[in-house]
C-alpha cells in the first residue's frame, strides 16, 4: 500500500542523503573513511534515528506535549543528530549527546506523561463541573454511607447504602434543575400512590406495595430541585437529610474523582 511504497522509497533516499553527507563528515568522524564504512555509518543512524522517531511517536500517542506542528517536525531530527554524534570521537560532542538522550527519556518518560495527566484530569474536572450549581452532598443518614455520584445531562445523583454489607436499603438523591414553575403534584398516579403538597416548593409522595413503601420527597432550592427517595428511611430522616445538603465543594470532588466513586454519563 502507500506505506510500503513510502518505505520503499524513503528508506534508500534518506540512507542515500547520509552517505552523502559523510563525505564531509569524514574528517570528524573516522567511520566515514571509506565508501563501504560511510555506508555502514549512514545505516546505523539510520537505524538508531528511526528508533527514536518510532519512540517518540508512542510518546505523542500517549498525550504528551511535544510543541506545535511545526516544532514536532524539527524534532523529527533530533534522534538522527542525537545517532549521528555518538559516531563522533571528541567526548564533548558525545556527552552533548548523552545530556539530550537524558533529557529526551526524562520528558518522554517521566515529566511528559506527569503533564499530559495532569491535562487530562483538569479536562475531565471541567467537564464535571460544567453543571456545578446542581452539586450537592448530604450527610449519610445513620447506619448509612456514600455509595456513588453519577453526572448526567442534566442532573447529578448521589446513592446512600447500608455501611453493613448483611443489611439492605438505600436513599437515592438526584438534583436536576426545576422542571415546572411551582411544584404540582402529576395529574395521574400510579396504583398505590399518593402525592401532597406539604408547604410552598416542598412536595410528599408515597408509593405503597406489598410489605411496606416508598417515600419520595421533593425541595425546591433556588434555581434547583431536589428529590430523595428511600424505602427504608422514613420521612422525618429523609427531611433531616435534605436539610443537611451542602454544595459539592473541589477537595471532595477531587476525592470522588481519585477514588472513582464518580461517573459522568452522557
Amino acid at each position: 500500500g502507500a506505506v510500503g511504497l513510502v518505505l520503499a522509497v524513503g528508506v534508500p533516499v534518506t540512507v542515500g542523503v547520509l552517505v552523502a553527507a559523510g563525505v564531509p563528515a569524514r574528517t570528524v568522524v573516522p567511520m566515514c573513511g571509506s565508501t563501504r564504512q560511510r555506508l555502514g555509518w549512514a545505516v546505523s543512524v539510520f537505524a538508531l534515528g528511526t528508533l527514536g522517531v518510532i519512540v517518540g511517536l508512542f510518546i505523542y500517542d500517549a498525550g504528551v506535549g511535544l510543541g506545535s506542528a511545526d516544532a514536532r517536525i524539527a524534532l523529527v531530527g533530533v534522534p538522527y543528530a542525537v545517532a549521528a554524534a555518538f559516531f563522533v570521537p571528541s567526548r564533548w560532542v558525545r556527552l552533548g549527546a548523552v545530556a539530550v538522550l537524558a533529557a529526551g527519556v526524562a520528558y518522554g518518560g517521566f515529566i511528559g506523561p506527569a503533564q499530559a495527566q495532569q491535562r487530562r484530569h483538569d479536562a475531565d474536572f471541567a467537564r464535571y463541573r460544567e453543571h456545578a450549581e446542581l452539586q450537592y452532598l448530604g450527610t449519610p443518614p445513620p447506619g448509612m454511607k456514600f455509595s456513588r455520584a453519577e453526572i448526567g445531562p442534566a442532573y447529578f445523583g448521589v446513592a446512600y447504602r447500608p455501611a453493613r454489607q448483611d443489611e439492605r436499603g438505600y436513599v437515592d438523591l438526584i438534583v436536576r434543575p426545576p422542571v415546572t414553575s411551582a411544584l404540582q403534584c402529576p395529574d395521574v398516579l400510579q396504583k398505590g400512590a399518593t402525592c401532597e403538597v406539604t408547604a410552598p416548593g416542598d412536595m410528599r409522595t408515597v408509593v405503597g406495595f406489598p410489605g411496606g413503601h416508598a417515600i419520595t420527597l421533593t425541595r425546591r432550592h433556588r434555581n434547583v430541585e431536589f428529590e430523595v427517595s428511600s424505602q427504608t428511611l422514613d420521612e422525618t430522616g429523609l427531611r433531616r437529610f435534605l436539610n443537611s445538603l451542602r454544595p459539592l465543594s473541589d477537595q471532595e470532588l477531587e476525592k470522588l474523582m481519585r477514588e472513582r466513586e464518580i461517573g459522568y454519563r452522557l
